[in-house]
């Protein structure tokens, strides 16, 4: 073992709140391609079924494309969504650097609505530390983003 490795601390980003709206709402903002697209990214191969493979594509760094590698590892209808999450490249250092995580969404039903609760698991700090900052702000900010985009498309219908 290196001294990185002994130094190495990971971390996971949560996001817990509660929507005075239904699970079946947000369910389908956190399953269908399309509305993904208005509030995160818009995904590229992407169905809730498990073993999905699918891509998003941000900003490129250094080596690193931009190009997040996911799968679909769980799926149980207006309850839970997991996938994997893995980007960047060994090569570059901050920003876009290699990247190996799992993103999991737990909607649970509560007087009143729904408690919306994101796990972003996985950064290795310090090695992911740029990453984990930059998306433990953008997570916070694109939680209720996608439950306006549930509730706007649920209106559309």
């Amino acid at each position: 073992m290196n001294a990185t490795a002994l130094l190495a601390d990971t971390h996971d980003i949560v996001v817990d709140e509660v929507f005075p709206h239904a699970p079946e709402f947000i369910w389908k903002a956190l399953t269908d391609g399309e509305l993904i697209g208005r509030w995160l990214m818009e995904p590229t191969g992407f169905a809730p079924e498990v073993g999905r493979h699918f891509t998003y594509r941000t900003t490129a760094a250094g080596k690193w494309d931009g190009t997040i590698e996911c799968e679909v590892l769980e799926v149980q209808p207006h309850e839970r969504l997991v996938y994997s999450w893995k980007g960047g490249d060994a090569g570059n250092v901050g920003y876009g650097s290699l990247l190996d995580t799992v993103v999991t969404w737990v909607l649970q039903p509560v007087d009143g609505g729904t408690r919306v609760r994101l796990v972003h698991a996985g950064f290795v700090l310090p090695r992911n530390e740029s990453t984990y900052r930059k998306l433990a702000e953008g997570w916070n900010n694109v939680v209720g983003k996608m439950v306006g985009v549930a509730v706007k498309a649920a209106a559309d219908e």
